[in-house]
């Protein structure tokens, strides 16, 4: 059984990436998943405060929520992550795990001395996210950041579902195809193989 770790990176719960994230992590159970749930605004979790304590070992120093976290993605066979944007990135919520796992860069690339773009993805991510705006580049920069995230968990971006024009909560109950497709991708995710 395929381990899946959903990451909810919304400050609100009911929130639409919220719902989408919901929609997948349903169709991933009934793909055969197991999946846990992670609810970033509950946890307390510190920015990277860059000592450098991860040089030794490529684990983070700091004592809090985030050495859980730590441990879940790295026991996924997959992850699902969802964040709104906010400012044309994700939300604070997400950036702050992202900027933890500094540490699982310093491990990849100066303990390990993984070269640069040489190493085969092992897992697979799927990003979903929200925009108020229909702007033409809403998701350009986020995807970025997305995709080199995932890649110190030794994971591709795998897929994606970006969506525009969403802001307050529920718009998207008004977008039934947006939720289904949120469905089928994640019972998608639990076949998906292994890289």
């Amino acid at each position: 059984m395929k381990k899946i770790l959903a990451i909810y990176g919304s400050p609100r719960r009911k929130g639409n990436t919220s719902t989408l994230l919901d929609h997948a992590v349903q169709g991933a159970l009934e793909g055969g998943a197991k999946v846990e749930k992670i609810y970033l605004q509950d946890l307390n979790m510190s920015p990277c405060l860059e000592i450098y304590g991860c040089k030794e070992l490529g684990r983070c120093v700091i004592e809090d929520d985030f050495q859980k976290v730590h441990d879940q993605l790295m026991a996924s066979q997959g992850v699902m992550l969802a964040s709104p944007i906010f400012f044309y990135t994700v939300s604070a919520h997400t950036k702050t795990l992202m900027d933890r796992c500094q540490s699982l860069w310093v491990k990849k690339y100066w303990i390990d001395k993984v070269p640069y773009g040489q190493w085969e993805p092992k897992r697979k991510g799927l990003f979903i996210s929200v925009g108020a705006t229909k702007g033409k580049k809403l998701f350009d920069g986020t995807l970025l950041t997305i995709k080199y995230f995932f890649d110190v968990l030794d994971m591709e971006l795998w897929k994606t579902l970006l969506y525009r024009g969403l802001d307050f909560e529920g718009d998207v109950l008004k977008y039934p195809q947006y939720l289904q497709e949120a469905y089928e991708t994640g019972k998608e995710l639990a076949f998906a193989p292994q890289g």
